[in-house]
């Protein structure tokens, strides 16, 4: 008896191994979405080691599942994502100088697309849009991603319109896109839903069980009192979906049992049994548009998460841009500001002087004194204003601020704005069609309106009674020992036609192979065909979502069409924005130029007595006004540039910038803002030597 246990196992162990075997390329299969080739169950090469600092989250792919051979657990394991990485990288230190960041604004923008958090903080939506991907290969429903602009990073706002000048900080505009959300503030409720989908992945399922049942007799018939019976159970399945809404089950059973019953025929017994039943959606679920809806509608939220993260970088980069304005209008206001101070002061000594000699009255020594003190306070305004805006700037550039040399070191910005001679002339039209061709928020509307039509098919799909079609076919085996205790054993082996006449004597006729020959020689076999019919009447709720899905689809046409009038309305806007700053910048200038030429003309009347000193400060606070004024408007001419770009989608290639180095967090091409020309009276004398961006040690050119 043990060896013939023995033998069963042995043979179920080597059949569960060919199942497993003939399974496996069915489920690379599904998991590559192609047909198996042997390059494809090769083991990969290990990839080449990486710095540390460079080993991002978003730099994996998450859309492929990890191979199952020959490392079968491998699926099975769980993936440990790397904390975040909040080292700056060494881009700061190369160009840090006596304590001092001499930052241009295309630095400004690398160290931005390196270092940033809100660009941090929108990678990894990259990433877990490739898990979405991923869960919809399996046949389940995805999840979502969010598509919205990250802006918490203070100190600046998006667009600069009107040439304000430190517009404030920014927010989080969340903009989903998944099941039951949509991009643009709209909301779809029916995205995804449709027909069940059976699970693409294959499932293997297996039950190994051992039962020992000692029961009471109470047969007449039944000598042993204690009748006792120990069964040994090897169960096994396999069960698969198919895009084309089919599903594949084989099913394949064994028993081994023993008993001390005298009324049982044999003992031990071996019982098997196998069913591979395959069925077919007809009506509803039929196709691959209504199986593989979820893949269809993960990529197109993967291209949404593209887009989504460009979109993140130009609103960025625009922020950045406002920010470093924001900062050269500091830098250069208390620049004016202490001018004006060092020559009230300097008048106030004058005053001193000529009071001291009886030339001009005590009163003109006052209203110097008022001057330099209001003088003295805008110049603690003005540099409280640039202490803020550089440590603004220094946290939007760098991943964290602790450092402390980084946190006591002032921002120099090295780069001014180069008016142009004549702006350029370029139809309205041909900027609105670059906005039609370049806006992220029109080509996510447009990835989004793709997604909703596949789902429309798919809830049409769904108002179909549901009809399959099933083929199966099967069979049985019975083997084991003839029991010699059993009472009748002689009279039924007689009778028996499925036993073969070996059973006589005693002898064991049927083995474990030979029960499972009957499984597959028509000895006891089960076969057939059907269909099954399912009508809802009425069908009240899929007439429901199928009628809520087309409204919400012709709801997002009529938000795509909104979005490109608002597109056109927006670039018009900055061009006339574009348009207005200039003049104001023209105007500005006028004034200092008549500002400068008045001070200067009374200052050559004071020294004949034709003016006074009070006059002559009332110039220089004309002046000094004038002066800020002309800065501010220069800012304000730069934000209004920027905004154009944005307006027309062209901002990343007006400004040079690679969005593989901003996916990447690692710039290799610095990006070059247009009309912005070097400051020459800010430059250090020495340049320190340049680091690659993520190394502690100097390698090459700057970049």
């Amino acid at each position: 008896m043990c060896v013939s246990r023995f033998r069963s196992l042995l043979w179920i162990a080597v059949l569960s191994a060919i199942v497993l075997t003939a399974a496996a390329p069915g489920l690379r299969a599904q998991q590559s979405g192609t047909a198996p080739s042997p390059a494809a169950t090769a083991p990969t090469a290990p990839e080449p080691a990486q710095p540390a600092q460079w080993q991002q989250v978003y730099m994996k792919d998450y859309a492929n599942s990890r191979p199952s051979f020959p490392r079968i657990w491998k699926p099975y394991e769980s993936l440990e994502v790397p904390e975040p990485n909040l080292v700056n990288t060494g881009r700061i230190d190369s160009l840090m100088h006596d304590g001092k960041i001499y930052l241009s604004i295309g630095n400004a923008v690398a160290l931005t697309l390196e270092n940033n958090l809100d660009l941090y903080i929108a990678r990894y939506n990259l990433n877990i849009a490739d898990t979405d991907y991923l869960r919809a290969k399996s046949g389940a429903n995805i999840l979502g991603v969010n598509a919205g602009v990250v802006q918490n990073t203070p100190g600046g706002g998006v667009g600069g319109l009107g040439g304000t000048v430190g517009s404030g900080t920014g927010g989080t505009t969340v903009a989903p896109s998944g099941v039951a959300t949509g991009t643009n503030g709209l909301v779809t409720s029916t995205l995804g839903i449709g027909s069940t989908i059976n699970s693409f992945d294959p499932v293997f399922t297996s039950t190994l069980q051992v039962d020992k049942n000692n029961t009471i007799s109470t047969s007449p018939f039944s000598a042993p009192p204690i009748v006792a019976q120990n069964t040994y159970t090897t169960d096994f399945a396999y069960t698969q979906g198919f895009h084309w809404g089919s599903a594949l089950t084989v099913g394949f059973n064994n028993t081994h049992a023993t008993t001390n019953s005298l009324t049982n025929l044999l003992t031990p017994q071996l019982s098997s049994n196998f069913q591979v039943r395959y069925t077919q959606n007809l009506l509803q679920g039929l196709g691959f548009n209504a199986n593989t809806r979820f893949i269809l509608i993960a990529k197109n939220n993967r291209e949404i998460t593209d887009v989504a993260f460009r979109l993140q970088v130009i609103t960025t980069v625009d922020q950045i841009e406002d920010m470093y304005w924001d900062l050269v209008y500091a830098y250069e206001n208390v620049r004016v500001q202490q001018e004006s101070l060092t020559y009230a002061q300097k008048a106030l000594e004058d005053a001193k002087r000529q009071a001291q000699v009886g030339t001009v009255p005590p009163i003109q020594v006052v209203s110097a004194q008022s001057t330099v003190s209001t003088d003295q306070q805008n110049l603690i305004l003005a540099q409280n204003n640039l202490q803020l805006e550089q440590l603004l700037m220094k946290n939007a550039i760098s991943r964290s601020i602790e450092d402390p040399v980084l946190a006591e070191a002032d921002v120099i910005p090295t780069s001014t704005m180069r008016l142009p001679q004549q702006e350029p002339v370029i139809p309205i039209q041909d900027m609105i069609d670059d906005a039609l061709r370049h806006r992220a928020e029109l080509v996510e509307s447009r990835i989004d309106l793709n997604s909703r039509q596949l789902s429309a098919k798919a809830v049409r799909n769904a108002l179909l009674p549901t009809l399959q079609a099933f083929a199966y076919y099967g069979g049985s085996g019975v083997g084991g020992d003839i029991n010699p205790s059993c009472a009748f054993s002689g009279v039924a082996c007689k009778n028996i036609g499925t036993v073969p006449p070996a059973f006589l004597g005693g002898k064991t006729a049927v083995s474990y192979g030979g029960t499972l020959n009957q499984l597959v020689n028509s000895t006891a076999s089960d076969k057939g065909v059907g269909l099954t019919l399912n009508v809802p009447l009425r069908n009240r709720e899929a007439q429901a979502d199928q009628v809520r899905a087309e409204l919400e689809l012709r709801q997002a046409e009529v938000r795509l069409h909104q979005l490109e009038n608002q597109v056109r309305v927006e670039v018009r806007n900055a061009q006339f924005d574009v348009k207005q700053n200039r003049a104001a910048v023209e105007a500005a200038q006028s004034a200092v130029d008549l500002a400068r030429q008045t001070f200067d003309a009374d200052q050559q009347k004071l020294k004949v007595g034709l003016t006074t000193s009070t006059v002559i400060l009332q110039d220089a606070a004309t002046l000094t006004t004038a002066e800020s004024n002309l800065v501010s408007a220069k800012a304000g001419y730069e934000k209004s540039r920027v905004e154009l770009e944005r307006a027309t989608g062209l901002l990343l290639e007006d400004n040079g910038i690679n969005i593989d180095d901003a996916t990447r967090a690692q710039v290799t091409h610095l990006p070059s803002v247009p009309y912005v020309t070097p400051r020459v009276d800010v430059q250090p004398d020495q340049q320190p030597p340049s680091r690659q961006p993520g190394t502690n040690s100097p390698q090459g050119g700057q970049l």
